[in-house]
């Protein structure tokens, strides 16, 4: 059988699109001859000839220097003040509330009576750097604002509770769910502060930049050199977001690896203390619905399963212990460090299994102890692949790793053995018991053959 050779997807579009720009030309030069003057409509050639000329001057480099350097550091502090006042925006109400209308009022305020005014109060010389500045602040702002509310904080609640630092949670958590966004923003602001900042040019008409050159050509009627700095304009600016995107896309890989980066000589060792966990006569309000009450007494180093029917309330007990949820009424003792594992699972999608056990001991924990660790759980092959990729079962271990790998006081698991087979489950239950090292253990389960499973295994090492 012979091997198909045909061109690949990006290839066809590639040739796609050269054919369709190629299309459009023949259609310019067209209508050039049809109009019959360059005066009104110069043709493809006459603006490449003009092009050619424009480009081979030597003042070139220092007119299109002088315009991409105020559109793309206005274009970048712009970036930099919409993220920084979209997350405090979405921090503090009162921020929000400040900033938002007056933001709301810059997105429609027309950019020909900014820039004239921006001409009384600074002058011509750095009017685009200031015009960038105020289109794309608004867009790039509500973008931030949009990706931040619309976030899953529950992680990142996690991984705090696992007393990761706010630097590593935020750059494997808050700064990957913001990227698509800024993405999604970037695509039209980067093109958007190309156009105010030529505008802003064309009004002010500063000496040496390229809204001087389409002013010039303006006056001279010489559309042909018009069109080669449109074109200089056009090809500036799409390599600018190409550049914006790439960068923006890549950044979320360089965030994953920083977030998960092992520090040398970090301590893993368990806390020697077990802790003592309690909620005596406790309820918690949803409103006008009391749940409750929860009552749990767990001695410092005990070992306890809850098997009660779904319903009931394990999840809302261990979540009240983890501090996710206030009690209304009652008394709480609550481990002070503890590590846990949720029913729904909680991972960092993009980063490998030994990667999320070393973030979520905030890098104290080393690659190679991570991954002997993941080894009596999981078959190596599935080390070094994103969890993404992995299947439910597998990923429920890699979380159960993590729980037991944390340094902590106690480890609360909420129906850490769903999607296990009986081998895998007893594997399972068996890893818990082996590196409990001491601490409070308390299990949540619909299965009733856990606590039997645990106890079977206790009563193995102890017989031992």
């Amino acid at each position: 059988m012979g091997q198909n050779r045909g061109l690949s997807k990006p290839s066809v579009r590639a040739v796609r699109r050269f054919f369709v720009i190629l299309l459009w030309i023949v259609v310019w030069q067209l209508a050039s001859m049809v109009i019959g003057t360059d005066l009104l409509l110069a043709g493809p050639i006459s603006t490449f000839t003009a092009l050619v000329r424009d480009v081979v001057e030597s003042a070139f480099l220092s007119t299109v220097g002088f315009t991409l350097t105020r559109v793309m550091s206005g274009f970048i502090l712009a970036f930099i003040l919409a993220l920084v006042l979209g997350i405090l925006s979405t921090s503090f109400s009162a921020v929000y509330e400040f900033i938002a209308p007056v933001l709301s009022a810059m997105k429609s305020v027309p950019v020909a009576c900014i820039v004239v005014l921006l001409l009384i109060w600074i002058g011509s010389r750095n009017v685009s750097f200031v015009a960038v500045v105020f289109v794309a602040l608004p867009a790039l702002y509500f973008s931030v604002t949009e990706a931040c509310s619309a976030r899953d904080t529950s992680f990142d609640a996690l991984l705090k509770t696992l007393r990761v630092s706010r630097i590593r949670r935020w750059l494997a958590t808050t700064w990957p769910d913001l990227v698509p966004f800024l993405i999604a923003s970037g695509k039209t602001c980067v093109g958007m502060s190309w156009k105010a900042g030529v505008a802003a040019e064309l009004i002010g008409i500063p000496q040496g930049s390229m809204g001087d050159r389409v002013y010039q050509a303006k006056l001279l009627f010489d559309t042909a050199d018009l069109f080669a700095w449109t074109i200089v304009v056009v090809l500036l600016a799409w390599a600018s977001e190409r550049l914006f995107l790439w960068l923006l896309g890549s950044s979320r890989t360089w965030a994953l690896n920083a977030a998960c980066l092992s520090r040398p000589g970090g301590d893993s060792q368990k806390v020697s203390k077990a802790a003592e966990i309690a909620l005596h006569e406790v309820t918690v309000s949803y409103g006008d619905l009391v749940v409750g009450p929860f009552e749990i007494d767990a001695d410092a180093g005990s070992r306890m399963v809850f098997t009660d029917p779904s319903g009931a309330g394990k999840t809302t007990a261990f979540r009240i212990l983890l501090g996710f949820e206030s009690a209304y009424d009652g008394e709480v003792l609550r481990p002070k460090s503890p590590s846990c594992m949720f029913q729904t699972t909680k991972l960092v999608e993009g980063m490998s299994a030994e990667a999320n056990l070393v973030l979520a001991c905030d890098g104290l924990l080393s690659y190679s102890d991570a991954q002997a660790l993941l080894l009596e759980l999981l078959p190596a092959s599935a080390l070094d692949r994103p969890v993404s990729e992995l299947s439910g079962g597998m990923r429920r271990r890699v979380e159960l790793a993590r729980a037991l790998a944390v340094s902590s006081d106690a480890v609360l698991l909420d129906e850490p053995f769903s999607s296990l087979d009986d081998l895998t489950r007893k594997k399972a239950c068996e890893f818990v018991l082996r590196h409990l090292q001491g601490r409070t253990l308390l299990v949540a389960s619909h299965d009733e053959g856990i606590a039997a499973l645990l106890k079977a295994y206790e009563d193995r090492v102890l017989a031992s």
